[in-house]
């Protein structure tokens, strides 16, 4: 199925699209539209959030690991199994991560009061002043990158992401989009 696409290009993924359909006119190439957007979204937001975080001297998982522990609400803390799983993360790499941001004193471990072979990560009192000025900048930042969209398109595009995050969230726990499921 021949790919349907632009007489003129409107963006980056506009163009990837139309030399598709010049050197494979025989590919049905549209899925790489949502797709190959999604990404350079991702990827533009970051450069632009990393930018923002670096004013605190902080990279976007360093914000995130602080945030996580913030949102947790008083006093501020998490197991490690708690904030690697929700970050996506490994637990490797959540023990780095961890171990820098003690050493620059943004956490701490304490006792799991619940598991005495255990300790908790929380914010340190540095740690939750920074995060609560970042979070302020950070949001300010969102509001102004979204600021382009009107109120209406910004919901119907949150929701249609909502969905397609949803269905990938399945498929990464063992389904299949669109199919629901799948016996092993």
């Amino acid at each position: 199925m021949k790919s349907k696409t632009p007489a003129r290009p409107t963006d980056a993924v506009d163009v990837i699209l139309m030399h598709w359909a010049r050197e494979r006119p025989d590919l049905d190439a549209s899925p790489m539209g949502p797709i190959g957007r999604i990404k350079r979204c991702a990827a533009l937001l970051d450069q632009s959030l990393n930018e923002n975080f670096s004013q605190f001297g902080l990279s976007i998982w360093e914000f995130d690991v602080l945030a996580s522990l913030r949102r947790a609400g008083a006093p501020f803390r998490l197991s490690p199994t708690e904030l690697f799983s929700s970050l996506m993360v490994t637990s490797g790499t959540m023990t780095h991560r961890l171990k820098r941001l003690e050493g620059s004193g943004l956490i701490e471990r304490v006792p799991n009061e619940q598991d005495a072979r255990s300790l908790l990560v929380q914010l340190s009192a540095k740690g939750l002043e920074l995060v609560n000025r970042a979070v302020e900048v950070h949001l300010e930042r969102e509001r102004a990158i979204l600021k382009p969209l009107p109120a209406g398109a910004l919901a119907e595009l949150d929701a249609h992401l909502s969905t397609f995050l949803k269905s990938l969230e399945e498929n990464a726990s063992g389904a299949t989009p669109g199919l629901g499921r799948q016996e092993s």
